[in-house]
């Protein structure tokens, strides 16, 4: 009798040691996440914008300078410009490909390296 109101006394829960290991691995994985956010955010607004102007421009010299347009209006486009686009042509379509290395910040001394790349269908 005496076994069994032992065994029900007993607590069971999450310790603060383990309360706290948690909070510092969510709070490690939110300031990625927010760190990276806007590096991913410019990436698929260059994308978007690459499917755009693949469409309208024919030449080298129009497709960049379409791409300069778009630039001003999307101020998010801040690690390319129109010299780094490649633009080349595939059974007689238009393809613009890019590619560009970002560094993000997490802690002072330390840094992320994320390589985007890139092409219109």
């Amino acid at each position: 009798m005496i076994g069994q109101v032992d065994k029900a006394s007993r607590q069971r829960g999450v310790t603060l040691f383990g309360l706290l290991f948690w909070a510092v691995i969510v709070g490690f994985l939110a300031l990625i996440g927010m760190r990276v956010l806007p590096a991913l955010n410019e990436y698929f607004t260059i994308k978007r914008t690459i499917a755009k102007i693949a469409t309208e421009g024919s030449t080298v010299p129009d497709i960049r300078a379409a791409f300069e347009r778009q630039k001003d209006i999307e101020y998010s486009i801040v690690s390319i410009t129109g010299k780094d686009l490649v633009v080349t042509k595939e059974n007689e379509k238009v393809v613009v490909s890019f590619a560009y290395d970002k560094e993000v910040e997490l802690v002072k001394p330390v840094f992320l390296l994320i390589k985007f790349e890139g092409r219109s269908n």
